[in-house]
Order: C-alpha cells, then sequence, then structure tokens
C-alpha cells in the first residue's frame, strides 16, 4: 500500500467525524437523548473505522504479501468485536438511550464516504 492510500483512508476517517459532529446539534433540536445517543453511534463507527486504518496502514514488508491480507482479515475480525463491544458499552451506559438515533446516526456515518470517495481520487 502507498502513502497516498493511507492519506485517502485518514481523509474519510475525518469526513466521517465531521459527519458525527454535524449530527450532533442537529439532533439537540429533538433532545438532547437523541443528540448523545447520535454522538455516540456516530463515534462508534469513526472509532472502528480509525482503529482499521491504524491497524491496515501499519508499515510492513512487500515481500510478504500473505501477511497483508492477513492483516486485512484479522482488522476486520477486531473492527467487528470492537463494534460490538462499544455498542455494548453504549447501550449499558447510556440512560436515556434513544436506538434510532444511536444506530441511525452509525449507519449515517458508515454510509457517509460513499458521498466524497469520488473526490478524493
Amino acid at each position: 500500500m502507498n502513502l497516498a492510500s493511507a492519506r485517502h483512508a485518514w481523509r474519510l476517517v475525518l469526513f466521517q467525524l465531521s459527519v458525527t459532529l454535524i449530527a450532533f446539534p442537529v439532533l439537540i433540536i429533538p433532545g438532547w437523548m437523541y443528540a448523545w445517543s447520535g454522538l455516540a453511534g456516530g463515534l462508534i463507527a469513526t472509532l472502528t473505522n480509525a482503529f482499521f486504518a491504524l491497524r491496515v496502514f501499519a508499515p510492513y514488508r512487500a515481500q510478504e504479501p500473505g501477511k497483508l491480507l492477513g492483516r486485512f482479515y484479522g482488522a476486520e475480525v477486531q473492527k467487528l468485536l470492537l463494534t460490538g463491544l462499544l455498542f455494548a458499552v453504549a447501550i449499558l451506559w447510556l440512560k436515556p438511550l434513544s436506538a434510532g438515533a444511536l444506530f441511525g446516526v452509525f449507519l449515517l456515518v458508515q454510509m457517509a464516504p460513499v458521498l466524497i470517495v469520488h473526490k478524493l481520487e
């Protein structure tokens, strides 16, 4: 992987963080419960994608492509486990919780890179 790929990945993570931070004040309008729940969902998506980018774009030896593929799969499994753990923490700690805002903003942030990926080239 080259430096440009890593730069694109980090731009996408920053865009996801921006979407999360924009959703927060928008969700204050219906109420603080929705805003905090949405912020938690957006941060879960952003943090787990940042974790994935850190794992995948760490330095590696180009002579070992099999290890690179293993790192991709390992990073994805770890990301899924981390996502589940963070959702469990949010559900247990956020009282009151809006599940719609939590999962809605999570989904919005996960889908956000589709909107700008073509502009990164």
